[in-house]
C-alpha cells in the first residue's frame, strides 16, 4: 500500500521585514538584563583599569623622560601592574557572566523553537525536509551568543573606550581630535551600509544551510533506495551543487567583512598620518608636550581598537539576526496547540467513525478522494481494499486528522472531528502506519513510547495483541518475555527491529 503525497509548493521569494528580528532581539536581551547589567559594571571596570596603562605615557614622557624623575618609575610601573591585574580578574569574570547567559539565551530559544515545530500541522512536516528544521532549531539560535555573550559586550566596551578616549584626546588636541573624529564617521557611515549589504548574505546562507542538511538527511535516511537504484552518484552531484552554493555565499560574505577590515585599517593608516602631521606642528610650536604627544598616541590607538571591534562585531550581529529572521517566521506559524483553544474538549469516546461525503485533494482541482461515506463503528475491524494511489493512506491520515477534508465531514461519535480538540482525541488513538518507524533503544521503550508509565503487564498483553511476543521471545533467547530489568543490559534489545 502506497501513501499518498501531495506536492510541495514552491515559496515565491519575499520581501522580509525585519522589525520582527529586532523585537526578539530586544526580548532576548531584556531577560538577560541583570546579567548584562552586572557586565556592564565589570565591563566599565575593565576599560578604565585598561586606561592605566596610555595615561602612564604622560608621566613618562613629561616628567621621568623631560625632568629625569625616575624615581617615579617604580609607582609608575605598580599601578600599570595593579590595573592589569583588575583588568585580567574582571575580564574572565565577564566571560563568564555574559558566556553563561549567552548558553541560556541560547538553550531556551532551542527549547522555544523545537516546542513550536513539535506542534505545528502535519502539512508542514510533509512540505519541509526534516534537516531544514533541525537547522532552525539548533544552527539559527546559535547567533544568539553575539547579542547577550561576549559580542555585546565588546560592543559596549569598546563604546565606553571611545567615549573616554574622545574626551581625552579633546582635551589634548582639539584640532586634531575633530580631524579623527571626521575619519572614523566616515567609516561608520560605510561600515552601517556594509552590513546592511551582508545581512540579506547571511540570512541565504542559514537557507543553502537548512537545505543542503535536509536534503543530506534524506539521501543518508533513504541509503537502501539510494543504493537500490545505483543512485550515489546523482545524489554525489546533489550535495556537491549544494556544497557549491554554500561556498559561494561564503565567499561573498568573506569578501564583505575582509573589505571592511580593510577599510578599518586604512581608516587607521589615515587617522595616524593626520596625527603625526598635525600632532607634530604642535611639539614643533610648543602647544603640545612630548607627554603630551605620546598621550594622545596611545589613547589614539585606544580609539582605533574599539573601531576596528566594532567592525567584527558589527558583522556577528548581523548573521544572528538574520538567524532570528529566520526563527520567527516559524514561531509565526499557528500550532495545533492554539488551534485546540478554540474546539471543544472530547470526553472517553465511544468510538464510532463516520465519513460523510468527503472529499479531499492535496493539489487543486486534483481530487484524490470523492464522496466518501462509511461508518465504522466501535468494536468492529474496518477493511480499507484498493489499488495502489487509491486513497487508503489519504483515509486513514484524515482519521488520524493530519489532513482535513476538502468537502465533506468526519464524526466522531457524532461529533465533527474539526471542532473536537485533537490532544484529547489523539490520546485515545493506537496507530501502526505503513512505514514503521523505530526510536533508538530498547524494545520495551519502543512499544512503551505511547505510555511511558504502562505497566509490564500492558506491555505483555499489547506484545500477545500485536503476535510479537513470540517473536520477542526468541530475539532475547530466553523461554517467556523476561521482566523490565532484563530487557535493558542486553545489548542484543538496543538493535532495531
Amino acid at each position: 500500500m502506497a501513501d499518498e503525497a501531495g506536492s510541495d509548493s514552491k515559496k515565491g521569494k519575499k520581501k522580509i521585514s525585519y522589525t520582527g528580528a529586532w523585537a526578539e532581539a530586544k526580548k532576548i536581551v531584556w531577560d538577560a538584563r541583570w546579567r548584562l547589567a552586572l557586565g556592564s559594571i565589570l565591563l566599565l571596570v575593565s576599560r578604565l583599569a585598561g586606561m592605566v596603562l596610555p595615561a602612564s605615557t604622560k608621566y613618562i614622557g613629561d616628567e621621568v623622560l623631560g625632568k629625569g624623575r625616575y624615581e617615579l618609575l617604580t609607582y609608575i610601573a605598580m599601578a600599570i601592574g595593579i590595573a592589569t591585574l583588575i583588568q585580567a580578574s574582571t575580564s574572565f569574570a565577564l566571560s563568564q557572566i555574559l558566556g553563561v547567559a549567552a548558553q541560556r539565551a541560547i538553550t531556551e530559544m532551542r527549547k522555544r523553537v523545537q516546542t513550536h515545530i513539535e506542534r505545528l500541522p502535519i502539512t508542514y512536516f510533509d512540505s519541509t525536509q526534516s534537516g531544514q528544521l533541525i537547522s532552525r532549531i539548533m544552527n539559527d539560535a546559535e547567533g544568539i551568543r553575539n547579542l547577550v555573550g561576549t559580542g555585546l559586550g565588546q560592543i559596549l566596551g569598546s563604546l565606553v573606550t571611545a567615549t573616554i578616549s574622545i574626551g581625552v584626546l579633546f582635551y589634548l588636541n582639539w584640532q586634531l581630535t575633530l580631524a579623527t573624529l571626521a575619519v572614523i564617521a566616515v567609516f561608520g557611515g560605510v561600515l552601517l551600509y556594509a552590513l546592511k549589504l551582508l545581512r540579506p548574505i547571511f540570512r541565504e546562507r542559514g537557507e543553502i544551510t537548512a537545505e543542503v542538511t535536509g536534503r543530506l538527511g534524506e539521501s543518508l535516511g533513504g541509503i537502501r533506495i539510494v543504493k537500490a537504484y545505483t543512485a550515489e552518484k546523482r545524489e554525489e552531484l546533489s550535495f556537491a551543487r549544494g556544497a557549491h552554493r554554500l561556498f559561494r555565499n561564503v565567499a561573498k560574505s568573506v569578501t564583505g567583512v575582509s573589505a571592511i577590515n580593510s577599510f578599518a585599517s586604512l581608516v587607521i593608516g589615515a587617522v595616524a598620518v593626520a596625527m603625526i602631521i598635525i600632532g607634530g606642528n604642535a611639539i614643533q610650536q610648543q602647544t603640545m608636550t612630548l607627554g603630551d604627544f605620546l598621550m594622545y598616541i596611545s589613547f589614539t590607538f585606544l580609539l582605533a581598537l574599539p573601531v576596528v571591534e566594532l567592525a567584527a562585531i558589527g558583522t556577528q550581529v548581523t548573521e544572528a539576526l538574520a538567524g532570528l529572521d529566520r526563527i520567527r517566521e516559524v514561531m509565526a506559524m499557528p500550532t495545533e496547540t492554539e488551534e485546540d483553544a478554540k474546539r471543544n474538549p472530547l470526553p472517553e469516546p465511544n468510538g464510532d467513525i463516520e465519513f460523510e461525503k468527503v472529499e479531499f485533494e492535496y493539489e487543486k482541482d486534483v481530487p484524490v478522494l470523492k464522496g466518501i461515506s462509511f461508518i465504522s463503528e466501535a468494536g468492529t475491524t474496518t477493511a480499507l481494499v484498493g489499488s495502489s494511489g487509491s486513497g487508503k493512506s489519504t483515509i486513514l491520515s484524515l482519521v488520524l486528522n493530519f489532513i482535513q477534508p476538502t468537502n465533506g465531514v468526519i464524526r466522531i461519535d457524532g461529533k465533527d472531528l474539526q471542532t473536537i480538540r485533537l490532544r484529547d482525541y489523539r490520546r485515545h488513538l493506537g496507530v501502526v502506519l505503513q512505514d514503521n518507524f523505530l526510536f533508538d533503544g530498547t524494545i520495551l521503550e519502543n512499544i512503551r513510547f505511547s505510555n511511558p508509565e504502562a505497566s509490564f503487564e500492558d506491555v505483555k498483553q499489547v506484545c500477545r495483541i500485536a503476535n510479537a511476543d513470540e517473536f520477542i521471545e526468541k530475539f532475547m533467547n530466553v523461554g517467556s518475555v523476561p521482566p523490565v530489568s532484563a530487557m535493558y543490559p542486553s545489548s542484543l534489545v538496543r538493535i532495531k527491529l
